[in-house]
């Protein structure tokens, strides 16, 4: 989640931590079980008719016809779009400051879509009228909120169209992405070309890989981190889909002392180095601070992964389809089989 430095503490530490309050009970290995609040069911594929879709706060949104004006969280329309749905606007981080892609826009083509908002808090309600749309989709962090959709302009947004949320923390990557997959079928998709089934060969084929690489190293052991300019943030894995899933699959993670909100700690600068650590996992959302700006900073520089090189990204909030996250999994799987024992 991007952070926002304007929110209260606590809004802000759930945006740092890239996790969410309360997770459940762990998910089965593979990530085939239900998560809580009613959020297996779907509906068949795209055909004439009424439409309708069950979503993961248990709400089921219904339509006349199959939606075809759609505006989704950004990350939300990158998954859509890897399953060949496209969307008419999109709000969240879009465009980088110097007007590229963020990189929660995945492969859309940001220049075709209508921005309604790029940074927390914004969403223009009129733009969005405006595209007459028939379905708002976008990501759950806690129970009952929808991501990016401001709660002071909510009710007015809602009114608009027919409403779909899916979990993007209590879950694992394999059961978020069967849920996007179920909302694009229902929206038209074929989850049976072939584009759909060589990603989610890719993704099983990563997902050994990595189990393989945890097995062959348990020795080593991964900081999941995110960098302010004031704090250096600790997660604990299990609180976020992706780390959560890696545990499942034999990674080894730090497990800080987390605050009373559950799912991350605050250290300040100075201690920085609480946690040994042989890889750290770096937020590599364009709200928080990358590596390249921190090594100016001492604390961050005597860090022994920092001094072994081995630091790599962590997409904190995956574009959940096989085609986005099976790269995720190739890569942390390279990182620990290059890895040294350093900590």
């Amino acid at each position: 989640m991007p952070h926002a430095r304007t929110l209260p503490l606590s809004r802000r530490g759930l945006l740092a931590a890239g996790g969410a309050v309360g997770l459940g009970a762990f998910l089965a290995a593979c990530g085939e079980g239900d998560a809580k609040g009613g959020s297996a069911t779907g509906t068949d594929a795209a055909k004439p008719g009424p439409w309708s879709f069950r979503d993961d706060r248990g709400q089921t949104a219904r339509a006349d016809a199959v939606p075809k004006n759609i505006v989704a969280f950004t990350g939300t329309a990158a998954a859509l779009h890897d399953y060949g749905i496209e969307v008419k606007g999109v709000f969240g981080p879009t465009r980088t400051k110097d007007g590229k892609p963020d990189v929660q826009a995945g492969d859309l083509d940001i220049d075709k879509v209508e921005i309604l908002g790029n940074v927390w808090g914004e969403f223009n309600v009129e733009k969005y009228a405006a595209l007459n749309p028939e379905l708002l989709v976008t990501a759950q962090w806690l129970k009952g909120e929808l991501w990016y959709v401001p709660e002071q302009s909510k009710d007015k947004i809602l009114a608009l169209a027919p409403s779909v949320a899916l979990w993007a923390a209590e879950t694992t990557i394999p059961q978020a992405i069967r849920r996007h997959a179920e909302l694009a079928e229902s929206l038209g998709a074929d989850l049976g070309s072939s584009k759909v089934t060589d990603a989610k060969a890719r993704f099983e084929k990563a997902a050994e890989r990595l189990r393989q690489a945890a097995k062959s190293k348990p020795e080593i052991k991964v900081l999941v981190a995110s960098a302010s300019q004031d704090l250096f943030y600790v997660s604990l894995a299990k609180m976020s889909a992706d780390t959560l899933y890696f545990q499942q699959l034999g990674v080894r993670f730090v497990e800080p002392k987390v605050n009373a909100q559950g799912f991350f700690e605050e250290l300040s600068w100075e201690n920085a180095g609480k946690y040994d650590a042989d890889i750290i996992m770096m937020d590599n959302r364009s709200s928080a601070l990358q590596p390249a700006a921190l090594g100016s900073r001492p604390t961050w520089a005597r860090l022994p992964a920092v001094k072994a090189g081995q630091v790599v990204p962590r997409v904190t909030e995956p574009i959940f389809s096989y085609d986005k996250c099976a790269p995720i999994l190739d890569d942390l799987a390279a990182a620990i089989e290059k890895a040294k024992k350093v900590a």
